[in-house]
């Protein structure tokens, strides 16, 4: 795409002539002769480069047109590079230019080698101004993310059926949506999808939808300029630019705000859209992967969610199963979140005794591996061996759940039961997992080996 120059002078033999040496260099010069008529282009084109002139009609001499002209450009664009043309008897002016906010000048008459040089100078230093924004602001997103970094633990039939769907659908571009409950690690399954994709050595940029409020949704999403708003007091560059050429995921899509979804449906399908405060229409090309937990067929049906907005969004589904259905997966999982947890509080990992594991298996885990990451980095902490326990986790029911199963075709009059006979028998079943092995069975329980001699004593076992 060709660099659009815009000029700015009142004489039109001086607009020819610039006209003329930047297009045969492969410009896209735009001639304006007034202040006026300079703001306006300003206002909607992306403008490269500002070449403009000190003097107008209204005042041929003193240089303030331009020097009010250069104020007014930097409060539409703090970026854009502004060259000032000066007569030689105007260097002074030149310098008040400077200090308003333009960054070069040259000279009238000027030299086309040098002139050229200048505005490729200015333009490859705006470039690098605009990266180095971008880049810390996706840095910025990328830090507030790292908590959420890990690897996928896949020994589950579900789970690796998951990947697999994942690595066929990497190479196209074709928006996906992960669904499935909270906590199953939605996130870290579509920056997996980046990954994999073509678009991978670029940004993933994330955003929870959840978290944005309907006030400032233009804002985060679009971007706006310089005291457009109380508020705006610089310019900020939305997600949706901070996508370009990247992928753009929108997590807990659901969430958007019904009034906002409308202009995000724009940008999905057109892929363009306007900062805040500014006319000028900006294009962006990224990968979209959207999450949820919501049923959006159902808020669809209840006028929750633009039908056409869900059609747009969900080209592949791929859910995401609960924990409690790929049981597999828990110990590997909760093994990877302990050496995590000891890496960050800078200590040995810790093993998982048997009986923790039983009971990591047999617990629902309401919260997915949300939970499971919870529970682990708790129990890191406040275990005081070398090896977790059943009564480390502080899962709640923990000893009913892993008692359950072998109960649960019994009569349900067994709940009345006298404590003495429920302690007997989860003591008696505690022995038989460990095989007698009485120290264990203790201290799976949380007993001393005194304490829990004295139970065996008292009910006679």
């Amino acid at each position: 795409m060709k660099k659009t120059i815009l000029v700015v002078d009142d004489d039109e033999g001086i607009l020819s002539a610039l006209t003329m040496l930047l297009r045969s260099e492969g410009f896209a010069p735009i001639a304006t002769s007034s202040p006026e008529q300079a703001l306006a282009v300003l206002s909607h084109e992306d403008i490269r480069c500002i070449l403009m002139d000190l003097n107008y009609s209204a005042d041929t001499t003193s240089g303030d047109e331009g020097l009010k002209l250069i104020s007014a450009i930097r409060a539409m664009d703090e970026l854009v590079p502004i060259v000032v043309m000066t007569g030689w008897g105007t260097i002074e002016v030149a310098v008040s230019a400077i200090k308003k906010g333009a960054n070069d000048f040259i000279q009238k008459p000027w030299e086309n080698d040098r002139l050229l040089t200048i505005i490729n100078n200015q333009s490859k230093l705006a470039d690098a101004e605009k990266q180095t924004q971008k880049l810390l602001q996706q840095n910025q997103l990328l830090r507030e993310e790292a908590n959420l970094n890990g690897a996928i633990v896949a020994r589950s039939a579900l789970t690796m059926n998951v990947l697999n769907t994942i690595q066929h659908v990497a190479g196209s571009d074709a928006s996906v949506i992960f669904t499935g409950e909270n906590g199953t690690g939605k996130s870290l399954f579509a920056r997996y999808l980046h990954q994999l994709s073509g678009r991978s050595d670029a940004a993933l940029i994330s955003v929870n939808m959840g978290a944005v409020t309907e006030s400032l949704f233009e804002s985060e999403m679009f971007g706006h300029v310089k005291g457009s708003f109380t508020d705006a007091k610089a310019t900020r560059i939305g997600r949706f630019e901070l996508a370009d050429e990247g992928t753009l995921f929108l997590d807990e899509i659901a969430n958007t705000p019904y009034s906002q979804q409308g202009k995000l449906l724009r940008v999905l399908e057109e892929k363009q859209f306007e900062k805040v405060g500014s006319s000028k229409t900006q294009h962006t090309n990224f990968r979209l992967i959207t999450a949820t937990n919501c049923d959006l067929n159902a808020a669809a049906s209840e006028g929750k969610f633009r039908k056409d907005l869900l059609y747009r969004i969900n080209t592949v589904e791929i859910e995401i199963p609960p924990l409690r259905k790929r049981v597999e997966d828990i110990i590997p999982l909760a093994t990877a979140f302990l050496a995590k947890a000891a890496t960050k509080y800078a200590r040995a990992p810790l093993a998982i005794a048997p009986e923790a594991e039983a009971a990591l298996k047999a617990y629902p885990w309401p919260g997915n591996v949300r939970e499971l990451g919870h529970v682990m980095e708790r129990a890191q902490i406040l275990c005081k061996g070398e090896r977790i326990h059943m009564h480390d986790l502080g899962l709640a029911n923990a000893e009913q759940t892993l008692v359950a199963t072998p109960m649960q075709n019994q009569s349900a009059t067994q709940d009345l039961r006298v404590m003495e006979e429920i302690e007997m028998d989860i003591i008696a079943q505690r022995l038989a997992y460990f095989n007698g092995d009485a120290v264990k069975a203790a201290d799976s329980l949380g007993f001393s080996r005194s304490a829990f001699y004295r139970r065996l004593e008292k009910l006679k076992i």
